[in-house]
């Protein structure tokens, strides 16, 4: 079944690069350019899952995490982080929340899919994808 995915990054061409993959996979793609405007989508019309990139204007990713995680609308959204930093873990003594997985750019599309797979039909296991 098609889910709605929201994918936040401020670099149009991730954007557009997680849409094409995920949209020729069947499923539906709402867009945030950055962490405010992602929180706000979210608790407006909460999506299945949540791709959130880690370094993002006006909140980062760990904020858009905080704050979907404190509402009772969005906090069972799975959240996945989307990020190109190298040695992002999801143990970061200044972080309370976890992702529900990571995945590492440059990643590949069979990858992501299968996480964003996983995670949709309630895994419930952590994980991190990429190189």
């Amino acid at each position: 079944m098609p889910s709605r995915i929201l994918i936040a990054d401020d670099y149009d061409d991730n954007r557009e690069l997680l849409r094409l993959m995920l949209e020729g996979d069947g499923h539906t793609i709402l867009e945030a350019r950055n962490g405010r405007e992602c929180v706000e989508m979210a608790q407006a019309d909460p999506p299945d899952i949540c791709l959130i990139d880690i370094s993002m204007p006006l909140l980062d990713g760990w904020g858009v995490l905080r704050e979907l995680r404190a509402d009772a609308r969005t906090h069972s959204i799975p959240c996945v982080a989307v990020t190109a930093f190298a040695d992002i873990t999801p143990t970061r003594a200044s972080h309370t929340e976890e992702f529900d997985a990571y995945v590492s750019k440059p990643f590949r599309g069979k990858d992501l899919i299968e996480t964003v797979t996983r995670l949709l039909d309630d895994d419930g296991e952590k994980s991190e994808v990429g190189s």
